[in-house]
Formats: C-alpha cells, sequence, structure tokens
C-alpha cells in the first residue's frame, strides 16, 4: 500500500502566519487603538455647540476645525467639521463663551495602554515565538534543554520498582556469585570495614548481547535494597562541548546524596573506547573529556561510602586501558552465553508466567537450542504462548516449543510460497543429502528432523540436528565430520540430477568459514601446524575475522582450504554413492509428507 505523506506543516509554516497576522494588526488595528474616536459633524452643529457652551477647545489642521466638547458626565469627546471661510465672527464667538484656542487631540491614548500595547504585546509575542523555536529544535536533537544539558538524565529505581533479585537470574550462576560479595558489603559495609578491605569501587559485566547483564546489575541493587541508578554511554553524548562530563559529575553528585547505592552504566564504550592522537587537537573531543572526567570521579569519590559503579558491555577490547585498570574497574565478570543446564533453568524462570501443560518437559528445548542467549529463550516462550493463543489451546503444548524454535532459528512458515514440483524434489534430495551423510558418520549429532517447508528466513528446508550432551571442545574430527555433512546437500543434487544449484549458498559459505577456521585459528593443519595465521575483533559481536600473514601465506591458506573442502565433498560423495536406494526411499518419503521427524528418518533407514 503506498504510504500517504505527513500532512504535518513545518513549524516555519505557522511562524509565518502568525507574523504576517501580527504586522496586519500592527498597521490596522493597533492605531485605532493608540488614537481616540474623533466624530465628524455639520458647522450649524458646531455652531449651535459653541452657543450651548459645550466646546472646551478648538484648533485647525489640514483645512479643518477640530475641537473638543463636554459629554455625559464631563468626558471629553472629540469632533471635527469644515471651515466655513465668510463667518467673520467666528472668532469673538468663540472667545465670548471662554474656548481655548490649542490642540485638542492627543496622538496617543493613556500611557499605561500604550506602553502594554507598543512594548509587552510584542515582548510577549516573540517570548512565545522563541519557546516554540526552542522547543522544536529540542526534539530534533534529543529532547535536551538549554538550562539541563548538564543533568545526568539517569533513572532511578527503588526496590519497590524494580523488584528483581537473583531469583529472577537464571544460567549466570558464576556471575551471581561474583556479584553477591558487592551485595554483601552493601548489607553491612562495617564487617569488611574492620577487616580494612576496601569494596571494589567497579564492576565490568562483559558478554554477548542478551544475555543479561542489565537484569544482573538490577537483581545485585534489589538483593541490596538500595537506589539503583541507570544511564546508558550513549546519554552522556552531547551536541555541545563539556556538557558530557557535566553530566557525569551531576550523575556521581546524585549517586554520592544518595549512597549507598548503585550507578549502572549501559554500553560504556559509547564514551569508554580508547583515546588515540588521530583526532583533530590531539583527539580532545567531546568523548574523551567525557572519558577524562568518569576516571577523574571514580578516582576520586570515596568507596567506603557504599556507591558501586557497574558497567555492561560487549565491546572489552576497545575500551581504554585507564578505565580498566585496578582502582577503577577491579573486576572483569563474564556473562557468557548459557550452557545446557543453564538454559534450562532459563527456559523454567520464563515458564513460570505462562501456563504451560502439565509435566511439560523442557529439557529438549533446552538441547535444541544450543547457543541461545536469554532473550533468545524468553522469546521461544512468548511465541509458544502466542502460537498456543492462535491454534486455540488453553495451554502450550511441546508442539508449540518446538516451533517456536524453529520460528526463532529460521522464521515462520512461507505457506504461500509457490514452488514447482521439480523443484520441490531437488530440495528433497538436497536435505536427504545432509541427513544421510550425518547418520552414516559415527559420531555426528544425531538428525531430529527434516522438512522441505520454505521459511521466511530464505531457507527452502532444513535438517536440524541436536547434541545429544553439551560440547565444549570442537575436534579435528568433529570438524571433519561437520564439512561431510555440509556438504552432502549439493553433492546429492550432482549424483541425482547431474547438475548444482543455488541452494546450497547458505551451506557454501558455513564449510568456507569453518575450513578457514581450521587452518587459521584452530591449528588444525598439517602444514601450518599450530600458527595462528588470523585474528578476531568484536568476538561477543559475531566476530571479524582479519589476517595476520604475509600475501604469499594468504595464497597458501586458500589452497589449503580448498583441499580440505574438496576432502570432505569426497567423502559425502562415498557415502551417498554406498547408500543411493537409501537416498532415492527417503527422497520420495520425505517429498510426500513435507516434515519427517528423526525417529521416521532412523526407522526407514535401519529397514
Amino acid at each position: 500500500m503506498k504510504e500517504q505523506p505527513s500532512q504535518r506543516k513545518p513549524l516555519i509554516y505557522y511562524c509565518g502566519i502568525v507574523s504576517i497576522v501580527m504586522l496586519l494588526l500592527n498597521i490596522f488595528v493597533f492605531p485605532a487603538l493608540l488614537q481616540p474616536q474623533v466624530h465628524e459633524i455639520s458647522y450649524d452643529e458646531f455652531v449651535k455647540m459653541v452657543d450651548e457652551g459645550k466646546v472646551t477647545h478648538v484648533s485647525y489642521e489640514d483645512s479643518m476645525m477640530l475641537f473638543t466638547a463636554s459629554g455625559d458626565g464631563g468626558r471629553p469627546v472629540f469632533y471635527k467639521t469644515g471651515i466655513w471661510p465668510w463667518d467673520d465672527a467666528l472668532t469673538q464667538r468663540l472667545l465670548d463663551h471662554g474656548v481655548r484656542f490649542e490642540s485638542v487631540i492627543p496622538t496617543q491614548a493613556s500611557p499605561l495602554i500604550s506602553f502594554l500595547i507598543s512594548f509587552i504585546l510584542p515582548m510577549a509575542f516573540f517570548f512565545l515565538m522563541g519557546r516554540l523555536l526552542m522547543r522544536s529544535l529540542n526534539k530534533r536533537v534529543g529532547g535536551a534543554n538549554a538550562l539541563q544539558l548538564g543533568k545526568a538524565n539517569a533513572k532511578i529505581y527503588i526496590e519497590a520498582q524494580t523488584g528483581k533479585t537473583f531469583q529472577d537470574v537464571a544460567g549466570q550462576d558464576e556471575a551471581k556469585e561474583a556479584l553477591s560479595e558487592i551485595v554483601d558489603f552493601l548489607h553491612d559495609p562495617d564487617k569488611y570495614a574492620r577487616m580494612g578491605a576496601r569494596l571494589p569501587k567497579g564492576a565490568l559485566l562483559v558478554g554477548p548481547p542478551g544475555t543479561g547483564k542489565t537484569l544482573l546489575a538490577k537483581a545485585v541493587a534489589g538483593e541490596a535494597k538500595v537506589p539503583f541508578f541507570s544511564i546508558s554511554g550513549s546519554e552522556f553524548v552531547e551536541m555541545f562541548v563539556g556538557m558530557g562530563a557535566a553530566k557525569v559529575r551531576d550523575l556521581f553528585k546524585q549517586a554520592s546524596e544518595k549512597a549507598p547505592c548503585i550507578v549502572f552504566i549501559d554500553e560504556i564504550d559509547t564514551i569508554g573506547k580508547r583515546r588515540d592522537n588521530g583526532g583533530i587537537g590531539g583527539g580532545n573531543d567531546e568523548r574523551e573529556q567525557t572519558l577524562n572526567q568518569l576516571l577523574s570521579e571514580m578516582d576520586g569519590f570515596d568507596g567506603k561510602k557504599g556507591v558501586v559503579i557497574l558497567a555492561a558491555t560487549n565491546r572489552p577490547e576497545i575500551l581504554d586501558p585507564a578505565l580498566l585498570r585496578p582502582g577503577r574497574f577491579d573486576r572483569r565478570i563474564p556473562v557468557e552465553l548459557p550452557d545446557l543446564q543453564g538454559r534450562l533453568s532459563i527456559l523454567k524462570v520464563h515458564a513460570r508466567a505462562v501456563k504451560m501443560e502439565e509435566n511439560l518437559d523442557l529439557a529438549p528445548i533446552a538441547r535444541a537450542t544450543s547457543g541461545a542467549s536469554g532473550a533468545e529463550l524468553a522469546n521461544i516462550i512468548n511465541e509458544a504462548a502466542l502460537r498456543a493463543v492462535k491454534m486455540g489451546r488453553r495451554a502450550v503444548s511441546r508442539e508449540d516449543l518446538e516451533e517456536s524454535v524453529e520460528t526463532v532459528i529460521a522464521g515462520y512458515q512461507r505457506k504461500g510460497a509457490v514452488i514447482s514440483d521439480q523443484e520441490k524434489k531437488i530440495i528433497a534430495y538436497h536435505e536427504i543429502g545432509h541427513a544421510l551423510v550425518a547418520a552414516r558418520q559415527k559420531g555426528s549429532a544425531p538428525v531430529t528432523k527434516i522438512t522441505i517447508i520454505p521459511r521466511t528466513s530464505g531457507a527452502l528446508g532444513y535438517t536440524m540436528q541436536v547434541e545429544e550432551d553439551e560440547r565444549v571442545l570442537l575436534t579435528r574430527e568433529d570438524a571433519l565430520r561437520t564439512l561431510a555433512t555440509l556438504t552432502g546437500g549439493r553433492t546429492a543434487e550432482e549424483l541425482v540430477f547431474g547438475s548444482a544449484t543455488s541452494g546450497a549458498a547458505n551451506d557454501i559459505e558455513k564449510i568456507t568459514k569453518l575450513a578457514r577456521a581450521m587452518v587459521t585459528r584452530y591449528g588444525m593443519s598439517s602444514q601450518f601446524d599450530m600458527m595462528a595465521l588470523e585474528g578476531e575483533s568484536s568476538r561477543y559481536l559475531g566476530g571479524d575475522a582479519y589476517l595476520q600473514c604475509s600475501a604469499e601465506t594468504a595464497a597458501r591458506i586458500d589452497e589449503e582450504v580448498n583441499r580440505i573442502i574438496k576432502s570432505a565433498h569426497e567423502t559425502a560423495r562415498e557415502i551417498l554413492s554406498a547408500n543411493m536406494e537409501k537416498l532415492h526411499r527417503l527422497a520420495g518419503y520425505l517429498l510426500e509428507k513435507e516434515t519427517i521427524t528423526g525417529e521416521e528418518f532412523m526407522e526407514i533407514l535401519a529397514q
């Protein structure tokens, strides 16, 4: 659907309208308000009023006679009339009635009204226009008020507002144990003071996104029952130089007033990035001034007051060394991805808020989600609850959980996707090729599900393997088995159809990445032995790799990677060639059912 353009007018449009209105009022309305009203009458009426003694003042101006007469209650009323040139006795008549010859119409109204209209009203107009312009500017630059740029916009939580304790944090037992000492100090600081021990001023929580670093910080405050200041590193970055440092000063001032308390700085790498001399003026920019002020404040405050600084980042390698030295962030607490038992604990924590079927075992879900973070596991439970509601169930079933795992991993099913019979047949052989090579290799992870239903992630089908036990080490044999399994899909296409398709693009990417890691990082190549040829940056954000070798060595690396991939490809070809009958039978069954379980696959394979 075509998006309709916004009908909202810019602020300058309304400013222009108001300015034009004020200009018109100044030309046509304000002069009338400042000048008194003058009535025009005939000459004979003027003579009659003189004879009656009502005229008090008279003057001549531009061939007109202007005069003042007494109105009701003695209030002066202003008149004008034409001059009659043949009335020679007019002057004497005016003198006989005591009329004074002087200017009769004042140029302005009362001084108060003149002051309000000519000075106060325009000033009020421009003041209001300035406020509107400043408010619009504040919204464009992030809501900062010019009078509050030095204020730290830290959110202050108290125990009743956070409601988080260590019971709400699962799968991070080591991190909780490291932080429990801080909680104990905040509960009883005198116990440590008698021993002469000093509380660490800061603790740095390091780990991938979604592992619960912010939740851990809130849990520490909830356990200690102390105020909790929360602010993001990006909130220190301001448009005006020096404002970030002012915010740091204000934050620590508030913390000292609320001590004992916890100050949590999320994404501290925004302001704590390593300093260099590459910038203008030696790199003395706003970010570095903010960092310098943070370092100064951490050195300046007394740790015995009970002000604990917690910070979180997923890029610890770029932090300034001065920030990590003892006396500032004394402790570095890793918050890693949970293991099997940790994933099970996290699933149970989030399942408490969802109505589940009785005796529902979450262990298979924990095994199927290897490498998932706490946030992803929470999303899996929520997706399962949403699916249960959509299916009209009263409780979440195992089927809902399994489908939610696939949704998070591969996306939603594309039920309306149109795929020809020939392409669907190629996809079926491709997926069975993966599964068959995996099943015929000793030590490979069991196949749990095979499907050729396309997903929104772009996958036209997939083969799911789930390890029975958690593995933390990758052996050379495991890597070679994984490579052979990944090449199984393309190999099946080549053996059956004598061609290759683009369906193996994702497999090829994984194969190349793993084979290169074997050579450059894992030391699993006889040609280079245990030589480190590749570095990794941003380990917690996907790990960008970069070579640490010469161009000649890089060419040799490419040759070795190619040799390993070709060897795995040949292994898959031998396995599938020896099991062609099983390949055709399983592909036909998958083509008919579209989705089969690991039990069905192994049953047909064993026949």
